[in-house]
């Protein structure tokens, strides 16, 4: 009998053979499943249209009174349903063409009920397990970044794209996450167990890119000395993120756009095109429109990339995530640096809570690392930061406490940012004032109140 977490499971059986489409499904239903049942490729598409499944046992033979390719029609109308193909013993050719179009399994018509019920109980599981590390994932997606109106936008229109098929432009400033969302959308579409490849359109020259992207044949240039399949080719069945899609040259977006109409690839040095199924996410810091304009970029690529457009927010606009991405990048490096940094201690959390990230999140992970490294103690101090950060700051007493659980005082924030600035500055008090917007008088005053002190030998 199913488990608990199958209750909801629904069941679809396609069968041409009316007499073995019953037998599997009274089967099922003895297991406990809701089965429907069709006979022939118009009930097929008919309840296909109007009703979901977690799992569709699929005869290929129901494909032959119709052109229509059943396999990439369910998978078309139904994104994420188990497809358990039936195959005719003469036809196994068919059943590995529909293994390698996306379904699950695949069964001769000959077999056991039962061992039809088995395959389909594994199935259910296998989606119980994706849907559980799908929820994790997303939740993770969503503590890293961010809760504000802006983002909670942002994540809920992955959540709608995410399924489809359509291309997505993401844009925002350099290391806002736009590869961390690509992904995100790449793990929440029915091409999750296909590959996802990225690749940076700015890192290479425009005959190399070309290359990478659409590969080339041997002898089609200097150094060409063996065929190469391409990046398009290596993600076939899957997803292609093209970042820095500002940066590319106008010959291959040219050739990109012939991908993006009809599926075409070819590489260089070739007569004869391949067609590839890729799904295409792009992503640019760049303004396009102007580029457009200024005819860098070709309006009709832009208009087939700018399908679903989603805008990320820059960190300095979602600091509410700090918290998660320190701990994240904390774990990373104490395990990479073999230290036990366990937080960052207050004065340290004001500086990177008042500094503007103008790097984003690539800028915070680079700053948790140089801090990581530079810990003596369990407590990154400020000394501990770099130089930038703790330069930037710029007085703001309200933050979140990202080394304890209890809220901070206002005495305390304050008598910290005080500590921190005067550190800052070699206990320069006229330059603290000024930094602090105090008189110095006022400055005097707070550190008598506070107990703040310079080291000794380091008074002004």
């Amino acid at each position: 009998m199913r488990s608990d977490k199958m209750d909801a499971a629904g069941i679809l059986v396609a069968c041409t053979d009316i007499a073995y489409g019953d037998t599997l499904a009274r089967f099922l239903e003895s297991a406990g499943y809701a089965v429907d049942r069709c006979y022939d490729s118009k009930g097929l598409f008919r309840i296909l249209t109007r009703k979901p499944f977690d799992v569709v046992v699929l005869d290929l033979d129901l494909g032959n009174d119709t052109d229509v390719e059943v396999v990439s029609f369910t998978q078309r109308r139904q994104p994420g349903t188990a497809i358990i193909l039936l195959f005719a013993l003469d036809r196994i050719d068919r059943a590995i063409e529909g293994i390698r179009s996306g379904a699950y399994f695949y069964l001769p018509k000959t077999c056991l009920a039962s061992d039809v019920v088995l395959v389909v109980e594994k199935a259910l599981r296998k989606k119980a397990s994706e849907a559980s590390l799908s929820h994790f994932e997303q939740s993770f997606l969503e503590e890293t970044m961010g809760s504000s109106a802006a983002m909670r936008r942002v994540l809920e229109l992955v959540r709608k794209v995410a399924p489809t098929d359509s291309t997505v432009l993401l844009l925002g400033e350099s290391g806002v996450g736009k590869e961390v969302l690509a992904h995100a959308i790449h793990k929440s579409s029915a091409r999750r167990d296909r590959p996802f490849v990225a690749v940076n359109c700015a890192a290479l020259p425009e005959t190399l890119l070309e290359s990478e992207l659409f590969g080339h044949l041997k002898g089609a240039f200097t150094g060409a000395e063996a065929d190469k399949r391409g990046l398009f080719e290596e993600a076939d069945g899957g997803t292609i993120f093209l970042d820095e899609i500002g940066d590319m040259a106008p010959l291959t977006q040219a050739k990109l756009l012939r991908v993006l109409q009809n599926g075409e690839v070819r590489p260089v040095g070739a007569v004869a095109a391949k067609y590839v199924d890729v799904r295409v996410l792009a992503a640019t810091n760049r303004d396009l429109v102007e580029a457009v304009r200024s005819f860098k970029f070709r309006e009709d690529l832009y208009f087939r990339l700018n399908v679903i457009q989603i805008r990320i927010p820059p960190l300095r606009e979602r600091l509410d995530a700090l918290p998660v991405l320190v701990g994240h990048f904390l774990g990373r490096f104490n395990a990479k640096f073999g230290k036990r940094v366990r937080g960052f201690d207050e004065a340290s959390q004001i500086l990177l809570r008042n500094y503007s990230f103008p790097g984003n999140i690539r800028e915070l992970e680079s700053i948790v690392a140089h801090a990581v490294i530079m810990a003596d103690g369990d407590l990154v101090t400020a000394r501990d930061l770099p130089d930038d950060v703790r330069q930037g700051v710029r007085p703001r007493f309200a933050l979140p406490n990202y080394a304890a659980d209890h809220i901070q005082s206002l005495e305390n924030v304050e008598a910290d940012s005080i500590r921190a600035t005067l550190e800052r500055l070699d206990w320069n008090q006229t330059a603290a004032a000024k930094k602090l917007g105090i008189s110095r008088s006022t400055l005097w005053r707070k550190m008598r109140q506070y107990n703040i002190a310079p080291p000794q030998g380091e008074e002004e």
